[in-house]
């Protein structure tokens, strides 16, 4: 998510105003990981990205718009995630499945405390609800797409409308996930969770069994 400098002539290398703006990033994540949003203060965003009140505010127009920038970096990484299913090509359906599972694992543990707080604030704040029924139809539309190709390509049974499919199966791995980023971290049950995601995506969209 944050700005790097690619090989020469691909990518420009971060300004000034990006390094800045990513230390505000970086000093709210780690703030949220012991607190609650309501209870950063944006001198202690501030203080900890070294800049002034008043340069933080030149970034961010409040510690909301942190919290959203830094959600929005998450849910794009989780989408790539996802994509060794939504692109999967040649892969079997079920390592395909279970490789995305567990991809959107890793980045919830790694990121749980943005979205936990983001989660938290669809709750209150409308322009972050209005952000996260984007990223669901997001997520759903292109579950749906990829459920209707594996049925057109005889991989995947007939079965229910796929957009209905696709957003039972879509919610399901955000509550497992974020319920799972709460908990002491554990490989074992970690494992076990993708497991059991991938015996469900498979049966209900292939009519598989692991």
């Amino acid at each position: 998510m944050s700005p790097r400098a690619g090989t020469a002539g691909s990518r420009r290398k971060p300004s000034k105003g990006d390094l800045t703006s990513q230390a505000i990033l970086d000093t709210a994540e780690r703030l949220l990981q012991a607190r609650s949003l309501d209870d950063i203060a944006v001198d202690e965003l501030a203080s900890g990205a070294g800049i002034s009140r008043s340069t933080f505010y030149f970034h961010f127009a409040s510690r909301e718009a942190v919290l959203h920038a830094l959600t929005g970096g998450v849910v794009d990484a989780l989408y790539e995630s996802a994509s060794s299913w939504l692109r999967r090509g040649s892969e079997p359906p079920e390592d395909a499945i279970r490789r995305a599972l567990g991809a959107s694992l890793v980045l919830w543990r790694k990121h749980g405390a943005v979205l936990r707080a983001s989660v938290r604030a669809r709750d209150t704040d409308p322009s972050m609800r209005e952000f996260w029924a984007g990223v669901a139809r997001r997520f759903i539309d292109a579950t749906a797409s990829q459920i209707d190709g594996e049925r057109e390509a005889g991989v995947a049974p007939p079965g229910p409308d796929a957009r209905s499919l696709a957003a039972v199966l879509v919610a399901m791995n955000e509550q497992a996930f974020l319920s799972r980023s709460r908990s002491r971290r554990s490989a074992a049950r970690d494992r076990e969770l993708v497991d059991t995601l991938t015996c469900v995506w498979l049966r209900s969209v292939y009519g598989l069994s692991p």
